[in-house]
């Protein structure tokens, strides 16, 4: 049964937040949290299991692009290459609802690689909850939108994410209700941006 804890959507609880980093670090928790986007699914970047275990739940092959959460542009920078042309760009559009696919960097592990491209995707969610969580880990997030099977929208309530995954996931992050528009996807893995998916970031920056 997955822990439940309840967080202050504009002023997470210090002490509560501790308990999330505590279980993601020391049990290889996988949690359901919200973002700027809907529900997410997060493990530590180590966390094999976790990885799988989000691919379980989702349905998904081992070609699925999965995304980095991070704290900050700075943090962005250690795992991804961002070269001249992007990084001005992206910089300006973070953070926010926008998810952007880059080459890895060694500090990336190959199995949280595209197998072919070498790629990963990269995002800094603007949600006060995300935010101080990433601060007190330390580390991205591994993380993929929690879209089950069948689905086209992402969840956006922590009891339903309970309700439904309550043997799935091992933590429950509740911060009130969410949008469940999903990140607008660039890919600028070819040196030129290419808008893949258009969600709640405006992508007009990005075309030509």
């Amino acid at each position: 049964m997955a822990r439940y804890v309840d967080l202050h959507p504009q002023n997470p609880q210090p002490r509560l937040v501790d308990q999330v980093v505590s279980a993601l670090r020391e049990e290889d928790a996988l949690i359901a949290y919200p973002t700027d986007s809907g529900y997410a699914l997060g493990c530590r970047i180590g966390n094999r299991e976790g990885r799988d275990r989000i691919l379980r739940i989702r349905h998904l092959d081992e070609r699925h692009h999965f995304t980095l959460v991070c704290r900050d542009f700075s943090q962005l920078g250690q795992f991804v290459h961002v070269h001249n042309a992007a990084f001005r760009a992206i910089k300006a559009a973070t953070p926010g609802p926008y998810t952007f696919i880059l080459p890895a960097t060694p500090e990336v592990p190959r199995r949280l690689m595209h197998p072919k491209k070498r790629t990963v995707g990269v995002r800094i969610p603007d949600h006060p909850v995300v935010r101080a969580l990433l601060e007190a880990l330390g580390e991205p997030l591994l993380s993929s939108t929690l879209l089950l099977p069948g689905e086209e929208e992402a969840r956006t309530q922590g009891w339903e994410v309970k309700e439904e995954l309550d043997h799935e996931v091992d933590l429950v992050i509740e911060a009130g209700e969410v949008t469940a528009q999903p990140t607008t996807v660039i890919d600028w893995s070819e040196g030129q941006p290419v808008v893949v998916r258009r969600g709640a970031g405006d992508p007009a920056r990005f075309e030509a």
